[in-house]
């Protein structure tokens, strides 16, 4: 099954599909923050977030101790550098997932946000977005395949190997090609 996900071709187009849907809700919600009437601002939510953690009903202790600590230890003191990640985090995720480039990297960046903000108690679209999200996960290289990821990712492989003097490998046995 999983070789069917990650190399079959319907399995890429129902992938797109997914890409597609988890992509327009992430570039949505930044470009309303972005575009907003008023400036994004997480102070409040992060405030809020610190203030009503997620509890343990029986101990009354946080659920998330060290996430806690990270939010009022460097999130809170950082808000402005927050309040500029998020949306543009959120619209260049969207971005990404629309246009098949970079597709794991933009996968991989949404599901951390559904994360974080899950953590904070936040429940909203994230639960959906997480499972859609691991899917073109799952999906590897495949979620990309009807994407700009089919010419992008080539031109970046070229480019490390050359950075990092890797030699290339033949396509056909996978390995080395022998220098001349």
């Amino acid at each position: 099954m999983m070789k069917l996900w990650r190399e079959h071709r319907i399995a890429a187009l129902i992938v797109t599909i997914v890409r597609f849907v988890v992509g327009y809700a992430w570039l949505t919600a930044g470009w309303h923050k972005l575009t907003g009437a008023t400036p994004f601002d997480a102070g409040g939510f992060l405030n809020n977030a610190i203030n009503n953690p997620i509890v343990d009903k029986a101990t009354g202790e946080a659920v998330y101790p060290t996430y806690l600590a990270f939010l009022e230890h460097f999130a809170l003191p950082n808000v402005k550098i927050i309040n500029v990640m998020i949306p543009w985090g959120e619209f260049l995720v969207g971005l990404g997932l629309i246009l098949g480039t970079l597709t794991l990297t933009a996968a991989f960046f949404g599901l951390l946000m559904n994360f974080m903000f899950l953590f904070t108690g936040t429940v909203s679209t994230n639960p959906w977005l997480l499972l859609l999200g691991l899917l073109v996960v799952v999906a590897g290289t495949n979620a990309g395949r009807f994407g700009l990821d089919r010419y992008v990712l080539p031109l970046l492989h070229k480019g490390t190997d050359r950075l990092f003097h890797r030699k290339p490998k033949n396509p056909t046995t996978g390995e080395e090609a022998l220098a001349k």
